[in-house]
């Protein structure tokens, strides 16, 4: 006998799991279908356990330099195990809190592979969701008003580098290393591989980054990849760009050996384990989209600003529809879609609101328009302001780095700021708020940050952008 919903979840992940908090808070009986757990890619195999493992390389480097503030420690000992048990622990309790929201929530959880039906005796509509349990019990059959794709996506790798989980990696298996390797190529210099480089540099590791494209971060504002790639050289990461990795010359003995053309020249790298970090693909396969007419563009899911599919009941967000793939993306995303289907109003997701996060060591942090993208369309002025000027930032002992703010010259519009240096990555929250209230750069610079805090970095760099800072 079939389960009946307002609102089926095809996929337990970010996306999926807010999403069903919000329709249980609008009323909706809900139901979530996960094969996995709950919490997808971000809490068991990205945002969470990387920011673990990135934590512990902060510390472990910081000790290691703990002399320049005044601090002699004699001996220090990287224990990985202990750093793998610190990473799960914060994953499993993250868990259990999502399971108590369900329950709290009222929101039924079906453990198993969901599948959308087309027109059956279950509904005339396609969209009844067959749920598959590794158990070889029976399929349930679950009928709802309303289906939410949320299947997220997974690492992309090269034709020709096949991922054997122990010398060639992906972020996924990566995440397992119950050591550090010595020696670490790493193919892509995207978000993931600038942060596993950081990452695995600070727990002592020789680092190469090999890029396709002419900088690294390449959809990121300039300087910043710039100033990403200096620093990270200047700590011992050797930085590669321009070059194509050749997967034919792939050889593995105890070591992984690979060459790439950098313009007419070959150039060979060779090391003890190899990351292939080249963005990631949607989880599309085997969910049934065949039995409806929901349409696909590269694998996405193709949906209007408010998630809905071409099958008007059928809605998709995060990963498997493209665009931004960040997990906050996916969250709001699914928010709209809920609420767009349960008929309140809603404002479609705009993605120069978005804020994106690179937790590199000093971090990254952006929202809005490079200032490429932004001359393209506008007249504009900059103010940029080092770290070196803030005097929280020395005594943290991380002055490298800068806040640097893009606005229309006639409008004094805020279309760009971009932050590198430490704690970027929450700096960014008053950014998001000023662009989401279409603050001008003068609004910002006369909010009063407290002193001495990093965020007077934020108010200086206002200021700049009109030629008024006061500490450069």
């Amino acid at each position: 006998m079939a389960q009946n919903y307002d609102l089926v979840l095809l996929g337990g992940g970010t996306g999926g799991y807010v999403a069903a908090i919000r329709a249980s808070q609008l009323g909706l009986k809900t139901a979530i279908v996960e094969k996995d757990a709950l919490g997808g890619t971000c809490l068991h195999k990205g945002c969470i356990p990387t920011k673990a493992l990135l934590r512990s390389a902060e510390v472990y480097d910081e000790i290691k330099k703990s002399s320049s503030f005044g601090i002699d420690v004699s001996e220090v000992a990287l224990r990985f195990e202990k750093i793998q048990e610190r990473k799960q622990a914060i994953v499993e309790k993250l868990h259990h809190g999502i399971q108590h929201l369900m329950k709290k929530g009222k929101i039924d959880v079906y453990n198993g592979l969901g599948r959308m039906l087309g027109p059956s005796i279950f509904s005339p509509l396609p969209g009844s969701i067959s749920v598959e349990f590794a158990d070889g019990k029976e399929n349930e059959i679950l009928t709802s008003k309303n289906v939410i794709i949320a299947t997220g996506s997974r690492p992309r790798s090269l034709k020709g580098l096949d991922i054997d989980g122990k010398q060639i990696l992906t972020s996924d298996e990566a995440l397992q290393l119950q050591a550090c390797p010595a020696s670490i190529l790493i193919v892509g210099g995207g978000v993931i591989g600038v942060e596993w480089a950081s990452m695995l540099a600070d727990f002592g590791a020789e680092v190469t980054i090999v890029e396709y494209s002419d900088r690294i971060i390449p959809t990121e504002d300039k300087t910043l990849s710039i100033t990403l790639a200096r620093g990270l050289k200047k700590r011992g990461i050797k930085v590669v760009t321009a070059a194509k990795v050749l997967p034919e010359t792939l050889k593995k003995t105890d070591r992984v050996t690979i060459s790439a053309e950098i313009g007419d020249q070959l150039e060979t790298f060779t090391a003890e384990k190899m990351l292939v970090s080249v963005g990631r693909m949607p989880n599309t396969e085997d969910i049934g989209l065949a039995n409806t007419s929901i349409e696909t563009d590269h694998g996405y899911i193709k949906t209007n600003a408010f998630g809905q599919t071409k099958e008007s009941h059928i809605y998709a967000i995060g990963d498997v529809i493209g665009g931004l793939q960040l997990a906050h993306v996916a969250s709001h995303e699914g928010i709209k879609a809920v609420e767009h289907l349960a008929g309140l109003s809603v404002e479609p997701l705009h993605p120069e609101l978005v804020p994106r996060c690179i937790y590199t060591h000093p971090e990254i942090a952006s929202i809005g328009l490079t200032e490429a993208q932004a001359k393209k369309e506008h007249v504009v002025k900059v103010g940029k302001v080092p770290f070196g000027a803030i005097g929280k930032a020395l005594v943290y002992g991380e002055s490298d780095g800068f806040a640097k703010i893009i606005a229309d010259k006639t409008t004094n519009d805020l279309l760009g700021i971009h932050i590198y240096g430490p704690h970027a990555t929450d700096l960014i929250g008053e950014a998001a708020v000023a662009k989401l209230l279409d603050a001008t750069p003068w609004e910002l610079s006369e909010a009063i940050h407290p002193h001495p805090t990093l965020t007077e970095v934020i108010g200086e760099a206002a200021l700049a952008v009109d030629g008024r800072a006061i500490h450069i």
